[in-house]
């Protein structure tokens, strides 16, 4: 038995995005950062798979449409690239699906699909944790669990004038593993974990 707890994470981008403004925006609590995001997604799934002695995120990629650059003004292209710059810093390989001028995001979900079950059909991950709300990707979790892989999903509840984010049930009861991060927030207890995860900006002092 191998002692060591293999953990794939698979982000959809737009649906983490939509939460980091939700925090930052709206509650003011700060960015929420990726590298404590993937210590708790760690010590979760230590929490559950008690088998292993060690349990690490050993691969983790983002899926997002990318549209032309003639639809994304000034403010966009600062947000995009310093996430980029985030994701390089959290070793999270990012895998962008080319959109149409115009339209709605189409095919990121098959993308996140395809990277899933590449990583599990050549054996690289023991646990393959989806972030996000999908329930589209419900068949995608029950396959994966058919190849002896188990599946978490991490996700958001919470409602915004902008946005709501909610889960699909169907995803949750097909998965082995779920974890409402709103739950933190909510929760007494874990007020210190949840501070955890977020990047409160310097604010620079007015020069007089």
């Amino acid at each position: 038995m191998n002692n060591f707890c293999r953990i794939g994470v698979f982000y959809d981008g737009s649906y983490f995005s939509y939460a980091q403004t939700y925090f930052y925006a709206e509650k003011k609590v700060g960015w929420l950062s990726f590298t404590p995001f993937h210590r708790l997604i760690e010590q979760f799934i230590s929490s559950k798979e008690q088998r292993y002695a060690m349990h690490r995120i050993v691969y983790a990629s983002w899926h997002q449409g990318l549209f032309p650059a003639s639809q994304t003004n000034e403010k966009q292209f600062f947000i995009e690239r310093n996430r980029h710059l985030d994701l390089m810093h959290a070793g999270i390989e990012p895998k962008y699906v080319p959109m149409a001028p115009s339209g709605h995001e189409k095919g990121v979900d098959v993308s996140l699909a395809v990277d899933v079950m590449e990583r599990v059909m050549e054996g690289k991950i023991d646990v393959a944790v989806l972030v996000t709300g999908d329930g589209d990707l419900t068949p995608l979790a029950r396959t994966v669990m058919k190849h002896g892989v188990r599946v978490g999903v991490f996700y958001f509840e919470y409602d915004s004038p902008q946005r709501n984010s909610r889960v699909n049930g169907r995803l949750i009861t097909a998965c082995n593993y779920a974890f409402n991060v709103n739950d933190l927030e909510r929760d007494p207890r874990y007020a210190t974990v949840f501070k955890t995860l977020f990047r409160v900006p310097q604010v620079t002092a007015a020069k007089e």
